[in-house]
């Protein structure tokens, strides 16, 4: 499968909106993370099987949940229409939208409970053995 990397268009629009001078270890190559988190989107890969060459999947994987948080990507993809990299409608392919498991009809998801009025008016679940009414053997 071909790895996915940013044109040299698409990245010279996103590099000034990028973050400078974060704190913290030193950062693994911005265009390389980017590329990564593109890529697994697009492959619909976890992100513990992103390839090697875009860099640690911890790293591609809590840059895009941090700049998610921060509505960083919204800022990206503006840069790429202004840029006119890419347009600003797109086709989603259904097969690309992920649902949860009971979305399909499997099990899963809350569990209907018994109500209280029914547990009290119904039969019990469980009866106590004739032989213990009985009198007790001498």
């Amino acid at each position: 499968m071909a790895l996915f990397w940013l044109s040299d268009e698409a990245w010279a629009a996103i590099e000034p909106h990028l973050p400078k001078n974060q704190p913290g270890a030193r950062r693994v190559d911005d265009r390389r993370v980017i590329s990564g988190i593109v890529h697994v989107l697009k492959i619909g890969c976890r992100w513990c099987d992103c390839p090697a060459d875009y860099g640690p999947s911890t790293t591609i994987y809590n840059r895009f949940n941090r700049w998610s948080r921060r509505g960083f990507w919204l800022n990206l993809l503006d840069a790429l229409v202004d840029a006119g990299v890419v347009t600003r409608s797109t086709a989603i392919d259904s097969t690309y939208i992920k649902a949860q498991r009971a979305a399909f009809g499997a099990k899963g998801g809350a569990r209907s409970r018994r109500s209280v009025a029914r547990a009290v008016a119904g039969r019990p679940r469980s009866t106590r053995s004739p032989m213990s009414s009985a009198a007790p053997m001498r």
